[in-house]
């Protein structure tokens, strides 16, 4: 499996990291242990979660992912194996968020906890936190790096200018920066991330991560109409993306997808790799058969006429 340098980290990640959301969620840590061996089985070493994961779901609190990731590494005793992602700032509970120096020194040993490791290999800030100061919070991470803590940072939600006022204070500070971003993009939703962003990516060389890399599902094409949206948990977010665009683009995936006997979503997730800037797209998978489709995305390649045409579907 080929690696790619993740901006100026020094990691070097499989060009498809594995979306840890499901976690706890739609997959039970029987079904998660089965996913993450299949994935590290094909050459795969990167892991995406967040404290939060997976709060949203009937019963849960938060950290639910972590505990499985960190359950799994212990049995499989693959720690040195695997580069693991996670994010600080989503709420927690009450006065449990955001990037405070005092909130994140605490919220990094639950973390470490969970996952059952001395070390996060990247910490990322999960949303922009407009009530405290980069200042702080890059001096934060810069206490936990020093601890050996945490191995690199970045960030998740700014837009171009917020990172750039992130870079000027750790130059200005002598403090660690960003060196990764993890931005919302995938064919659809494309406005966030072209453009100013991506080229402030390209220049500081840091490493991108993209998530909702398959529009929540959609670019899988198994969402054509309302009546598909109660085909799983999912299902209610994807009903923005059914208009005359979305129907383009699919229309558009399916007969590259054809052309090259694929489907939908590895289509999409070749794009993907192939863009500009982008250094890995985050997916999840919630079955074996689904993985193993994911896992084709990372090898196949995309001519110039494919993602001319791709690109021509999905223009805003």
């Amino acid at each position: 499996m080929q690696k790619r340098r993740l901006g100026r980290t020094g990691l070097h990640i499989a060009p498809l990291v594995f979306g840890g959301n499901v976690f706890g969620w739609t997959a039970d840590a029987k079904r998660s242990f089965d996913l993450l061996d299949r994935f590290v089985e094909a050459g795969f070493n990167t892991i995406d979660t967040a404290d939060v994961y997976s709060a949203w779901a009937a019963g849960n609190k938060g950290g639910e992912s972590e505990t499985i990731i960190g359950d799994w590494m212990k049995s499989r005793g693959n720690r040195d194996k695997v580069i693991v992602v996670t994010k600080v700032g989503s709420p927690m509970g009450p006065g449990k968020k955001g990037l405070g120096a005092r909130y994140i020194a605490e919220a990094v040993e639950a973390s470490l906890k969970r996952l059952q490791t001395d070390h996060i290999d990247l910490y990322l800030s999960h949303w922009p936190d407009a009530e405290t100061p980069y200042e702080e919070t890059l001096g934060a991470y810069q206490g936990l790096v020093q601890q050996g803590k945490v191995r690199f940072i970045g960030a998740s939600n700014l837009d171009a200018a917020q990172l750039g006022a992130s870079l000027d204070v750790a130059k200005a500070k002598s403090l660690p920066r960003y060196d990764v971003l993890q931005p919302e993009y995938n064919l659809y939703d494309r406005g966030s991330f072209d453009g100013p962003l991506r080229e402030l990516c390209v220049r500081e060389d840091i490493g991108v991560i993209t998530y909702f890399s398959l529009a929540k599902g959609f670019l899988s094409g198994k969402y054509r109409s309302e009546a598909d949206l109660g085909q799983s948990p999912r299902g209610g977010g994807v009903k923005a993306y059914l208009n005359a665009r979305g129907a383009r683009i699919l229309a558009a995936l399916d007969a590259v997808a054809e052309k090259l006997g694929a489907k939908p979503a590895e289509v999409a997730l070749a794009w993907l790799i192939a863009s500009p800037g982008v250094t890995a797209p985050i997916a999840s998978a919630t079955s074996l058969t689904q993985l193993d489709s994911l896992i084709k995305a990372a090898a196949l390649t995309l001519d110039a006429g494919d993602i001319s045409a791709l690109d021509k579907a999905s223009a805003l």
